[in-house]
């Protein structure tokens, strides 16, 4: 029998506990298949916590319940909430009722059917403009720069294969990339829309800010998806670039004083010789990442099947 893990992360979100988990048994109790139920509270400063273990008194079990002593944001509360998870479909999805249970027998369908991660698309929402718009921003920019052409990176309504979700490390702002990182590592993504209501309960956790960060976040990313292993291709690059350019600029006035046997001093000069410090400064950077990453390499694939 299929075993489906599904993991909420949470925070300060009381009143809409036992709704979200009456809806999910109202959905999966009689499907073909065994659930649980991992709630991650996030270092709530209201009474989830204690709503928490009375729904795991309500639902002998299905609910398994962990608590952060502090707030460590989602990233890691997800984290947490996968790693102990067993299922062989992991399932994510917020705790503000935003998020809707009926849609995951369609994920766990697309699952069957090979996916490797169901991504949620809210494609009509409910939420402010000054949300609605910059997330529209976020993801045809994390698109782009990511190849995976999907609609929605950051719902947090997600279905997963557990060896897919499980190979990838989710650490500060890194829960907004999950289809690109999961995609990064071989598997197939997709995508499927999913109803979205308005919060009934409390407000949201996240301000402004939050675009800024995930903004530098995906940078950051793509830096080390592409040069991690070796950063000598990136700093000598930049390297090679400022010697040139400081070399080219030098060898005029070398030959100019050859010439005339006249030589200023100019800022052109002095601009030159930064340029090619700088050059050898980003050498220098590159060999020292070269060493730090032989010192700490690991194995970078993973094994998606086995026949033995």
């Amino acid at each position: 029998m299929k075993k489906v893990s599904i993991v909420i992360p949470l925070y300060n979100e009381e009143e809409s506990l036992p709704h979200l988990m009456k809806a999910i048994a109202g959905v999966l109790d009689g499907q073909e298949l065994e659930y649980r139920v991992l709630f991650v509270d996030d270092g709530s400063i209201d009474n989830s916590f204690d709503v928490c273990k009375k729904l795991y008194e309500e639902y002998p079990g299905k609910v398994h319940v962990y608590r952060f002593s502090r707030n460590h944001g989602k990233s890691a509360a997800l984290n947490a909430g996968i790693g102990k998870a067993d299922g062989d479909v992991i399932i994510t999805m917020d705790a503000d009722l935003q998020d809707d249970p009926q849609a995951i027998p369609d994920m766990l369908k697309l699952i069957d059917e090979g996916w490797d991660m169901v991504s949620g698309w809210k494609k009509k929402r409910y939420d402010p403009v000054t949300k609605t718009i910059p997330s529209k921003f976020f993801n045809f920019i994390t698109s782009a720069m990511s190849g995976l052409k999907i609609h929605d990176f950051n719902c947090g309504f997600k279905a997963y294969r557990a060896q897919a979700v499980k190979s990838i490390e989710i650490y500060g702002e890194r829960h907004r990339y999950l289809p690109a990182l999961v995609y990064w590592e071989g598997y197939k993504v997709t995508e499927m829309v999913v109803p979205h209501h308005k919060r009934k309960y409390g407000k949201t956790k996240f301000g402004m800010n939050r675009f800024f960060n995930g903004f530098f976040d995906l940078l950051t990313l793509l830096f080390l998806r592409k040069y991690l292993a070796n950063p000598l291709h990136f700093f000598g690059i930049l390297g090679i670039i400022f010697c040139l350019a400081g070399t080219v600029v030098l060898g005029y006035f070398g030959v100019q004083w050859i010439i005339t046997r006249q030589m200023r001093i100019r800022p052109l000069v002095l601009l030159s010789l930064g340029s090619i410090i700088m050059g050898i400064q980003f050498f220098s950077i590159g060999l020292v990442g070269e060493m730090i990453a032989n010192t700490r390499r690991k194995k970078t694939f993973t094994i998606s099947e086995e026949i033995e």
